[in-house]
């Protein structure tokens, strides 16, 4: 049977905005849409919130969405469906994954009175649970496509907003392109585009070094960062890096940018590895993926790394040098594959 991936139109970066009204208005009459919507690699990393509930952030992100990875996901609100069902990449799932997904729906149902169970069906191109932000994907696509088959018409910022419930950086994954997230309440705590995705030429290289799940989520992870007494310093010092962070990017600045980059994410890292209990993400080969990003910068190959919440590396370098960071990183033990980026669009409604 074919799969969800396997259906979907080809992708584009732009988004018809008349097309999305249509699609919008047919999802509302059949209770059912399908949303796609990219994983975004932070520059400057989300790690910890003041209310975990609402997933209020302890300071402001800033991110790239990925245009080459998505998840695709399908809503319907069926009638006589007693409980919502989800599955993941064709298997069904129960559990805190289905609980997570149920209260999201929660909040759709309860702002427009739809007495209804939800089948859920969400697939990626990429692999999920490993650090290469799979939620946020799968709550942006989730939030769009949820809120359309309830009929509920929501602005950019409210889906965003809706989606940050569900995961926090999945606000990010709403608006195009380069985005900040911002720090605040409910209301005012979502994510907007700084740039959109024809701002610079960017690529963004998955060095994959394991494709297995963590044991230990983000959602976890941010319960616990409070627990390092390194998280405070962490937190005082996001807005300098993320200030820097953004005027670089809008000057399409590498240089300048790169070494901020990697400060925040070594930052995040030593919080998670002073945590109680301290997380452990790192495997040797990212390790030593790090020390030949180093080395590759000696030998005047501009590129430099980040690291979300597992082993994955992510090694961010301008288009024309992606061939040469790739061929690289394809011969240091134990990468597995290399997957390459540009800066991707929105979370939208598609055809299905």
């Amino acid at each position: 049977m074919p799969t969800l991936i396997s259906k979907i139109p080809p992708l584009s970066t732009l988004v018809n905005q008349d097309e999305q009204i249509e699609l919008r208005a047919r999802a509302a009459r059949e209770h059912r849409a399908t949303a796609l919507a990219h994983p975004n690699i932070a520059f400057i990393k989300y790690w910890g919130n003041i209310d975990h509930l609402q997933r209020l952030p302890a300071n402001p992100s800033l991110s790239m969405n990925l245009a080459d990875l998505y998840t695709v996901t399908s809503v319907t609100f069926e009638m006589g469906l007693n409980q919502d069902v989800l599955s993941i990449n064709g298997t069904q799932v129960t559990g805190p994954g289905l609980t997570r997904v149920t209260a999201s729906l929660n909040l759709i149902r309860t702002e427009t009175g739809l007495n209804r169970a939800a089948r859920v069906e969400s697939e990626s191109n990429f692999p999920v649970g490993s650090g290469i932000a799979s939620s946020a994907a799968a709550f942006a696509a989730l939030s769009v496509a949820g809120a359309a088959a309830a009929g509920l018409a929501l602005t950019e910022a409210e889906l965003s907003r809706l989606a940050r419930r569900g995961s926090g950086s999945a606000c990010r994954s709403v608006p195009a392109g380069y985005c900040q997230w911002l720090a605040g309440n409910d209301q005012t705590s979502v994510a907007t585009s700084l740039a959109g995705p024809d701002h610079w030429n960017l690529r963004d290289l998955v060095v994959i070094v394991s494709q297995e799940h963590k044991s230990v989520g983000s959602t976890g992870g941010h319960q616990i960062a409070d627990t390092s007494s390194l998280q405070p310093a962490r937190v005082a010092g996001a807005e300098s890096r993320l200030a820097a962070c953004r005027q670089a990017l809008l000057a399409r600045d590498l240089a300048t940018m790169g070494p901020v980059i990697e400060e925040d994410t070594i930052i995040m890292h030593a919080v998670m590895m002073s945590g109680h209990p301290p997380l452990y993400y790192w495997h040797p080969a990212t390790m030593a993926v790090i020390q030949a990003t180093q080395q590759w910068r000696r030998e005047e190959l501009p590129v430099y790394f980040t690291i979300d919440a597992g082993p994955n590396v992510h090694l961010i370098c301008e288009a024309e040098h992606a061939p040469a960071v790739e061929a690289a990183a394809r011969r240091i033990a134990g990468v597995q594959d290399v997957l390459i980026s540009g800066a991707g669009g929105p979370a939208r409604l598609i055809e299905f």
